[in-house]
């Protein structure tokens, strides 16, 4: 890893000796355009603003929502389903791409987090974590991409087995070989788990619901549809307690009945979580509209949030598609409408 400009850094997390001396020279900056988050749409927004010369900074955080610099992905194995890459690619080191791909074009990233912002007035005000009492820095225009993290439920096993047969995204992961002719398992009782046991279907040789409940909170349509369809089993007042299996992959998931609390092993090679996920919004909580789920209300086909100047891109903002091609194009969007924004409100 190398500096690429005094503003930028290029290090990572174990090179904390490093980071602490260099951070010194950055302090109380300001920026035409700062990007919050270093997932897809972090980056994607990064690569259109930097090549368009406008010098974004980006903070890709440290360990911010609970992961590394690169979001969800760098928690991901094999990505099969983002364009361009035929043989499939580690999320991580897709990650490491794009973040090489911002540095090239001349993005100035800082592998900090920002813990506090202040926009109820221009130039908008943030402050890095563990300096909150310090000068802010500031920024003529923002561009929120923090992201969102699946829910988990933190069984016995659940770490040790987590993409090793255990996945939030059936989306993402249900067509990879581990997967294909095993039986699988989805817990939830929404919409999103009856769509994910309904695509598990083309590829496992049987899927399992787990209900915690006597009925579904599905809508009537996805209802009758997991329900009519002879490949899916839904086990109603069922829990799961523990994730087993040999060391490598699952192979085994541990249930409890809610009523009986008859307790049963099922034999399955795949588990899915579809219980929701958490939209990294507390940064702009009261500051920006959000939804009754907690993700950043935007105009209609736009980035733009409640305050202007301020641009909501990825997972943050999509509680439906959550996918990294997705969440790379509502970047370019951002992208498109802050230098548009910038243009007509700081005229060179």
């Amino acid at each position: 890893m190398s500096l690429f400009s005094r503003f930028t850094l290029a290090v990572r997390p174990n090179n904390q000796h490093v980071l602490s001396r260099l951070l010194t020279v950055q302090r109380n900056m300001h920026s035409k355009v700062v990007i919050i988050g270093s997932g897809p749409a972090g980056h994607t927004a990064a690569l259109y603003l930097s090549r368009a010369t406008l010098e974004p900074v980006m903070f890709e955080g440290l360990f911010a929502n609970g992961f590394a610099p690169g979001g969800q992905l760098t928690t991901t194995t094999d990505v099969e389903n983002y364009p361009g890459f035929p043989e499939g690619i580690m999320g991580g080191e897709m990650m490491d791409k794009f973040r090489e791909q911002s540095i090239r074009f001349g993005t100035k990233i800082i592998t900090e987090t920002v813990s506090k912002v202040d926009l109820s007035t221009r130039p908008f005000k943030f402050w890095r974590e563990n300096h909150e009492d310090k000068e802010p820095d500031t920024a003529d225009s923002l561009i929120i991409a923090t992201g969102a993290a699946a829910k988990r439920l933190n069984l016995p096993g659940e770490e040790i087995y987590w993409q090793k047969g255990i996945s939030a995204c059936a989306v993402c992961d249900g067509a990879l070989p581990i997967f294909r002719n095993k039986p699988l398992a989805v817990v939830g009782g929404g919409d999103s788990a009856a769509e994910e046991a309904t695509f598990l279907t083309k590829f496992g040789s049987h899927v399992f619901v787990l209900v915690r409940r006597d009925k579904l909170r599905a809508s009537k349509v996805m209802a009758n549809r997991l329900l009519s369809n002879p490949n899916i089993t839904v086990l109603w007042n069922t829990i799961a307690i523990e994730c087993k299996g040999d060391g490598n992959v699952l192979n085994l998931l541990i249930t409890k009945n809610t009523k009986t609390g008859e307790i049963k092993d099922l034999p399955i090679n795949g588990l899915f979580y579809a219980i929701g996920h958490v939209p990294a919004t507390d940064l702009v909580k009261g500051q920006l509209k959000l939804d009754s789920d907690g993700y950043v209300i935007t105009e209609p086909d736009s980035t733009c949030t409640s305050v202007d100047g301020v641009f909501a891109a990825g997972d943050v903002k999509d509680k439906r598609y959550r996918q990294a091609v997705t969440s790379a194009g509502s970047g370019c969007m951002a992208a498109l409408e802050c230098e548009r924004w910038l243009s007509e409100h700081l005229p060179e």
